[in-house]
């Protein structure tokens, strides 16, 4: 699983071998240059980046995450450093990416707009955050029920949040969406899309 809290396939397999999801082919669709991908669930995404992309920074808090995500880069071409670091301090320099990718990790994010504000710093200029969230529910009956399981859910689910509003939350840390598609994922509300600071 991409994830150990949000169980989610990099990956399909079919008789043509294994391919990205669709979901993980159009989030990193066209990148190149440095990319940052904040956590790194248990490395398996890391074979999914496009050719085109020159460096892979990947920063994980977690020890046996990173050991994980190690083995699946020792087999890739492309180069990869995995650091230990948090989200609200990210352990690269100013304005070094043309991308940051960040896939459910937003929603578990204990202070997101530290974390976007991070996300900012490290962006070169024209770069882009590319995300795949966890969204407030636009129906207000789903909405609600996404409120009240938030506690439970967020206790065994690594934080998680579903009820946020990720959306609002990137647009106030100021960046402006330049795409979005929403969409119902195991009957939770995502968004997958790309911003880029104002």
């Amino acid at each position: 699983m991409e994830q150990f809290h949000h169980p989610r396939p990099a990956r399909t397999d079919s008789r043509a071998g294994s391919q990205p999801t669709a979901e993980r082919r159009r989030l990193l669709a066209g990148l190149c240059g440095r990319v940052l991908e904040i956590g790194a669930g248990d490395g398996v995404k890391l074979s999914c980046y496009p050719d085109s992309v020159d460096e892979i920074v990947l920063v994980e808090p977690d020890p046996f995450l990173r050991a994980a995500a190690k083995n699946v880069a020792a087999r890739l071409a492309t180069p990869v450093r995995i650091v230990n670091g948090d989200p609200c301090r990210l352990p690269v320099e100013y304005k070094c990416c043309e991308a940051v990718v960040c896939s459910l990790v937003l929603c578990c994010a204990a202070r997101v707009e530290e974390t976007l504000l991070e996300v900012r710093r490290v962006l070169a200029p024209g770069g882009e955050l590319r995300f795949y969230e966890h969204q407030r529910s636009g129906n207000p009956a789903l909405a609600l029920a996404e409120s009240l399981v938030t506690p439970v859910w967020s206790r065994v689910a690594g934080g998680c949040q579903p009820a946020r509003d990720t959306v609002v939350a990137i647009q106030q840390a100021g960046f402006f969406i330049e795409s979005l598609d929403r969409f119902t994922f195991r009957h939770f509300s995502h968004v997958l899309g790309v911003a880029r600071p104002r």
